[in-house]
């Protein structure tokens, strides 16, 4: 592909998104702001992802990030918060969809040649990879290098529903029974090992009831309503879509503006 020169002046740019279909990256000009002390219930995740980015800015020991778990949990939130808290340190965001991973060296070739005055996340939201789809090969070695070192200013954060990434099956857990034994150990070997390749993995757990109401109470704050009230509409609400969590949250929300 001729990638060339994005045209992107990260002097004044925040962040970029792959745009498929035309094939460049679009500067995104109006960021969808994201607060650190709005998220709530994930302070040890916080804490650990903050600082394995502030290390990345000083050019200290740092990993590749995958940050998995319950959907709705702030995973994708978390990772939008570092614009705010270090964009200034000359910090950058690329998304690019699972689909397109197979341009990471692409990207990151234009990254590592004229770039050097900053640091770049590239962002892969609600990965994952089926059976029989390759493209988790070209994220290795993205991860990993090749006979070209992985470029310094880059890191990849990445939030999925899996813990590896890759689809596990019951027979997984079975010990096989055919001649084939060692090959499907070296089948279920190759892809329990993708997630291996993040050196930071920071799971995420059902979101209690406790913290889901902390942030409604959070988000409601500014609207006069009994207490009470509102918490049993915000369980009942949360009851109806499958489970507690932020997104759950500010959905029971924009209902109750609806609704009014």
């Amino acid at each position: 592909m001729a990638f060339g020169k994005t045209g992107i002046d990260w002097r004044s740019t925040k962040a970029a998104v792959w745009r498929s279909n035309r094939h460049f990256l679009k500067p995104i000009s109006q960021l969808d702001v994201q607060a650190p002390d709005n998220l709530l219930g994930i302070e040890d995740q916080k804490s650990l992802l903050y600082k394995n980015t502030e290390n990345f800015l000083r050019n200290q020991p740092c990993c590749h990030a995958l940050l998995w778990g319950s959907r709705g949990s702030g995973k994708s939130s978390l990772i939008k918060t570092l614009l705010t808290r270090y964009h200034r340190n000359g910090l950058r965001l690329i998304q690019i969809p699972k689909n397109d991973l197979h341009l990471l060296p692409d990207i990151t070739d234009e990254i590592r040649e004229h770039h050097r005055n900053h640091h770049f996340i590239i962002y892969c939201d609600d990965l994952s990879f089926d059976e029989g789809q390759g493209e988790y090969r070209m994220l290795k070695s993205t991860l990993e290098g090749t006979l070209e070192q992985p470029p310094a200013n880059v890191l990849l954060y990445v939030t999925s529903n899996r813990r590896h990434l890759m689809p596990e099956y019951m027979a997984d857990n079975l010990h096989p029974q055919t001649n084939s034994e060692t090959q499907s150990a070296e089948a279920l070997d190759e892809r329990l090992s993708m997630a291996d390749r993040f050196g930071l993995s920071l799971s995420f757990p059902p979101m209690a009831e406790e913290t889901y109401l902390s942030i409604v109470d959070d988000l409601f704050k500014n609207i006069k309503i009994d207490k009470q009230q509102l918490h049993e509409e915000a369980v009942r609400f949360a009851m109806q879509r499958g489970g507690h969590s932020g997104r759950t949250a500010r959905h029971f929300l924009n209902h109750y503006h609806i609704y009014l």
